[in-house]
């Protein structure tokens, strides 16, 4: 299996995005996902500045996959992701319909990403024949449901066809709404949010009333409260899933990828007690199975 770096979920300033990757492109990621997918706003870095971020890590021997908006509400919008699809030189991981029918109807090939909630192989199978390479799997589904979606697969006849992907470490994206969450939690109108999010570079935390920790508020997004951890689910996978991505948060999550590659047979396991790995084993998604 290889290993993936995911874009970045949350709002940081340039200078820490750039020395983020200048440690991020030495690491041992097959590839790397760049670019903003969760509000349109944060343009610390715009789409020239991520091309060529792009440039300097592929020639670093890694792969590079532009990563598109989630939710869009705006032609302002629209354009930008036209742009992202018309970048000539990097893969697209498609978070959005009007992504993947950009893509497709110009014959370029995409990563489909877990936004667009594909829960079926006849789903896939519509996507392979629109240009997909690479599947990434949403990600409140668990192992016997990807087992039973490649079986499906096998009996369409596109197995093998495209490269499963799925998160297997960092806080989730669970849900995108209208609303900014963060400006609200500021008392802002997300018309004046004032970029509020760059002051919470790991998003803001929800907690229940017993204090558990619930969730993330990112901007528009909402996060799981824990992160995933499925280092020591790696021996699981294999046969399954072809990709498992590593979510940043931190410079820290750099280290993970070390330790899921010396992991991938099992025998190096970690202690995950302040993690989740529900979701993977068709439990709730905050519970974990040590």
């Amino acid at each position: 299996m290889k290993l993936s770096l995911g874009n970045l979920l949350f709002f940081w300033p340039q200078q820490q995005v750039h020395d983020f990757y200048d440690h991020a492109k030495t690491s041992i990621a097959d590839t790397l996902y760049l670019g903003e997918s969760v509000c349109s706003k944060r343009r610390e870095l715009k789409l020239n500045d991520w091309l060529e971020l792009g440039k300097d890590i592929s020639q670093q021997g890694k792969q590079v996959v532009l990563s598109s908006l989630a939710l869009l509400e705006a032609k302002s919008e629209l354009a930008v992701l036209k742009k992202v699809c018309d970048n000539g030189e990097f893969l697209v991981e498609a978070n959005d319909f009007a992504a993947v029918h950009l893509l497709s109807s110009q014959h370029i090939p995409f990563v489909a990403g877990a936004s667009l909630n594909v829960y079926n192989q006849h789903d896939l199978q519509y996507l392979y024949k629109k240009g997909m390479q690479r599947w990434v799997m949403p990600v409140e589904l668990s192992k016997d449901w990807l087992s039973d979606m490649i079986e499906g697969c096998k009996e369409l006849g596109i197995h093998k066809k495209f490269e499963i992907e799925v998160y297997g470490f960092g806080h989730l994206p669970l849900a995108y709404g209208a609303r900014c969450f963060t400006a609200r939690s500021e008392n802002r109108p997300k018309d004046d949010c004032n970029l509020c999010c760059i002051n919470y570079p790991q998003g803001r935390h929800i907690d229940s009333q017993e204090g558990e920790e619930l969730f993330l508020m990112n901007g528009i997004q909402t996060l799981s409260g824990k992160a995933q951890n499925l280092i020591n689910d790696l021996p699981h996978m294999q046969g399954l899933v072809d990709m498992v991505r590593i979510n940043p948060h931190s410079l820290e999550s750099l280290t993970w990828l070390t330790l899921f590659k010396q992991n991938m047979q099992g025998k190096a396991p970690v202690s995950t007690k302040d993690y989740c790995n529900g979701y993977w084993h068709k439990i709730p998604g905050m519970s974990l199975v040590g």
